[in-house]
């Protein structure tokens, strides 16, 4: 019984993961005039980027003119601005390939205005830049955000004038260093103005676009996300942690110039097809229209919000929030934290008094529990490391260009062949074989660390993480099993992380108690029906929960791992590890181990193998060589 649960809920929660991070359906040109669509904002698309338009380019010219002539024909009021290259901007032009004497060593922005009734009120300002790299003609990165743009602009005026000024704002030379929002927000006389930006990018050619960031200080406004996102074609894909991480990150666009000078807003973009990144190859023929349809959407709702808002929202508290299947946002304060912690407390707490009753339940195997956690994140890293150098050399963009741009081809069977590894230690860690093969699962733990260290170069991180593995490996463990503890233990190490992040980062904290709270809940109704975990409806709440909490955290991976997948694979050791929340009391008992040990050498082998075969499925792009000419 537990065999058929663990693997068929996984599979039902893999399932909605994927169905949850799917495009809407691009609408037609018929579609009403008020709504945004992906098929009208093509048009332009086709247009633009028809070839690449780096600054200094004939192509440049040409899009400016056309952007101009655009804009004239919606309507807006329509200027050029007009600013130096930094020495920065025109070393790095000259790198590529570019022309910056051809430009005269400027940037040119185009900027329209799009009146509103009472023109003294701040103005929203929708951005994006027109500019492309050397070698690609940038249909995502960035004409799919031009062309959201003026889709949108057509979409607003289509609904009746605003309270407020629209300003659109196409950049000149982001490629080149954000110079166009430098030189904007640096001496234009509408800069003053701007009391809400809402900018949109691309890297690389399709799939669901992510509201990723926020200007600082941002509650009100996410609150105004929420409600726009729900009218949104798709919905939105949005959570705090996300906006946390990037914050912390080298990263930057167009959204970061504005930010720092304390004007609120939000960044949306897409990053699925990931080998489109600057690419030749990223032309209007590759493009996902469903990318644009999603991204163009949320744009037109959340700028047409705040565009007839009787106020902008103000500076206020974070918010902790996340999408639900993409469907739906959940905000909160900061401080109710505390309370879903305490609420989970008090939830495992039940659950372990039960269980005490009915199987005699132990500190110690609860502490044991929780030590197979920290085992299995610390053997998790060091395992996705080495996996992850099967599929070419750890390398930043800082450091190789080349070598990065060739990853980003990779990426989606890196994706496959590290989710595959990682299920594959869950598997054994539910067949017990860190306590049943203490030197074994020590050796594996030496071995692979070896391998990260040889391999991508000496870390005193890899080491600790996989000395961890190695001692832990060897912790006696030849306790009465049980299935109580390893659950409870899981559910208390994540609510021991939670309560850490919630003192320092509550915005990143959801991802610790979200899912604590939802594996407590089902713990605690578990413990009600069947103390003892033998009757089959006793287990229906970790299946649930598993299905739920289990679709949640993949989709979470999923777009954590284009991001920053390359650089940190185990950070999906970490989300597997929450995943196991749910999956902990399904772990089968008896001969029926056996198959889950061959399903985990099945998924080892298949990982390892996925990422060494990228190097032939995905080789050296020419992309990387057309952006470097």
């Amino acid at each position: 019984m537990r065999l058929a649960l663990l693997f068929g809920s996984l599979t039902l929660a893999l399932l909605l993961a994927v169905w949850t991070t799917q495009a809407p359906t691009p609408r037609p040109a018929d579609a009403p005039q008020t709504a945004f669509s992906a098929t009208r904002a093509m048009v332009d698309i086709e247009q633009i980027a028809r070839a690449p338009h780096p600054v200094g380019s004939a192509e440049h010219t040409r899009v400016r003119a056309y952007l101009n002539a655009r804009l004239n024909q919606l309507g807006l009021e329509v200027s050029e601005q007009t600013g130096a290259l930094s020495p920065a901007a025109i070393k790095r032009l000259i790198s590529k390939g570019g022309d910056p004497v051809a430009a005269n060593n400027e940037a040119i922005n185009v900027i329209g205005v799009l009146p509103g009734k009472d023109r003294s009120q701040p103005a929203v300002m929708l951005m994006a830049h027109y500019d492309t790299v050397v070698g690609s003609p940038g249909a995502a990165d960035d004409t799919a955000g031009v062309a959201s743009i003026l889709e949108a602009v057509r979409a607003i005026k289509a609904r009746g004038p605003a309270e407020r000024d629209l300003v659109v704002l196409l950049t000149d030379a982001e490629e080149m260093g954000l110079e166009g929002a430098r030189i904007f927000f640096g001496g234009h006389p509408l800069r003053d103005r701007i009391g809400s930006v809402v900018n949109l990018e691309a890297r690389g050619g399709g799939g669901r676009a992510a509201m990723f960031e926020t200007g600082r200080e941002s509650g009100p406004m996410v609150r105004l996300f929420t409600r726009s996102a729900a009218r949104a074609d798709g919905g939105t894909t949005a959570t705090s942690l996300a906006a946390f991480m990037y914050e912390r990150m080298p990263n930057g666009t167009d959204f970061t110039v504005p930010k720092d000078r304390g004007i609120g807003g939000l960044n949306i973009a897409f990053i699925g097809r990931a080998d489109q990144y600057h690419a030749a190859h990223a032309t209007p023929e590759n493009l996902d229209r469903g990318a644009i349809q999603h991204l163009g959407s949320q744009a037109l709702e959340a700028a047409d919000d705040l565009l007839r808002a009787p106020a902008l929202p103000q500076k206020g508290q974070n918010l902790v929030y996340s999408d639900v299947f993409g469907r739906w946002v959940i905000a909160h304060s900061q401080g109710m934290g505390w309370a879903l912690l305490a609420l989970t407390a008090a939830l495992a707490g039940f659950a372990a008094w039960r269980a005490r009753q009915g199987v005699r339940l132990s500190f110690r195997q609860v502490g044991m529990g929780a030590l197979d956690g920290v085992w299995f994140l610390t053997g998790g890293v060091i395992l996705l490391q080495a996996t992850r150098l099967l599929a070419g050399p750890m390398s930043s963009r800082i450091e190789s260009k080349e070598v990065y741009y060739t990853l980003m081809r990779r990426l989606p069977w890196m994706e496959v062949g590290m989710s595959l590894a990682i299920a594959g230690l869950a598997l054994l860690l539910l067949a017990g074989m860190r306590r049943t093969r203490p030197l074994a699962t020590a050796g594996l733990a030496v071995a692979l660390t070896a391998i990260v260290l040889i391999g991508g170069g000496f870390s005193p991180v890899m080491l600790g993480m996989g000395a961890v593995a190695a001692v832990l490996s060897l912790v006696p463990g030849r306790v009465e099993r049980s299935i109580w503890g390893g659950w409870l233990g899981l559910i208390a190490l994540a609510l021991i992380v939670g309560l850490v992040l919630q003192m320092k980062t509550p915005e990143a904290a959801l991802l610790f108690v979200w899912p604590a709270l939802l594996a407590a809940g089902a713990a605690a109704l578990a413990a009600l029906i069947d103390p003892t975990l033998t009757r089959p409806a006793a287990l229906a709440p970790a299946a649930a929960a598993t299905i739920v909490g289990g679709a949640w955290l993949m989709g979470i991976a999923h777009f954590v791992f284009l991001g920053v997948g390359i650089d940190l694979p185990g950070v999906m050791a970490l989300l597997a590890l929450l995943t196991l929340l749910f999956v902990r009391p399904l772990a089968p008992e008896g001969k029926s181990t056996r198959i889950v040990v061959l399903a985990a050498a099945v998924c080892l082998i298949a990982g390892a193998g996925m990422n060494l075969s990228s190097q032939a499925l995905a080789p050296s792009p020419p992309a990387a060589k057309a952006v470097s000419q």
